[in-house]
């Protein structure tokens, strides 16, 4: 009798013992899956590496700020500053939104007007021929099409400005921000180009001028 008691005694505690083992795996399932599921959040819903990397393309490195702006143009206008390197998001009644972006470098800067006509979330980047064939010739093989995400070179949102080739994009290279070395887009920080990507619309007018 008291050695089957010691028996059942010793299968209830191997029970308990594995179901333990069982919650404690469930537990670190679901808290893998749950920071999983917070980097898709901060990446867009593309899966990560690491929270760094995300902030690594995503922060500006230039600070957004809200500015004085007297100039004569309806609000919801973007205007482009090419010398001065900012992008200013008119809000009205005197002010505007300043972000710093990078504009086209020597041989690609370009001026003039265009009508957004769509906008883009993760776009997939197509470099145009004579990009590829100029790449090609420094040696660097660029890709036919690229698939949205934190390395492709459009960033997180693209806003077309007319049939042209240009857009405001995002960009993998934060670095560039307040500098001329675009091909002729307008870059900005990924955040920054969220921010402004949720306020515009089709139609609205895109100044880009000296």
């Amino acid at each position: 009798m008291k050695t089957l008691a010691i028996a059942l005694l010793a299968g209830l505690l191997s029970t308990a013992g594995a179901a333990t083992a069982a919650d404690t795996e469930v537990a670190s399932l679901s808290s893998s899956t749950q920071k999983a599921g917070w980097l898709q959040v901060l990446s867009g819903g593309k899966p990560v590496k690491s929270e760094k990397k995300v902030a690594a393309v995503s922060r500006a490195p230039i600070a957004r700020e809200l500015v004085a702006f007297t100039e004569k143009v309806a609000p919801g206008t973007i205007i482009v500053d090419n010398s001065e390197r900012r992008l200013y998001h008119v809000l009205g009644s005197g002010l505007a939104m300043k972000y710093a972006v990078s504009v086209g470098r020597e041989g690609f800067i370009w001026t003039g007007s265009e009508k957004v006509t769509r906008k883009t979330e993760w776009p997939t980047w197509t470099p145009p021929e004579d990009m590829r064939a100029r790449e090609a010739k420094k040696g660097k093989i660029l890709p036919v099409s690229m698939k949205g995400g934190l390395d492709n070179p459009l960033g997180s949102r693209a806003i077309y400005l007319g049939s042209t080739i240009y857009r405001i994009h995002g960009t993998n290279q934060p670095s560039s921000l307040g500098k001329a070395q675009s091909s002729g887009c307008i870059r900005m920080a990924n955040e920054d180009v969220e921010h402004l990507y949720a306020q515009v619309t089709a139609g609205v007018t895109v100044i880009v001028r000296d």
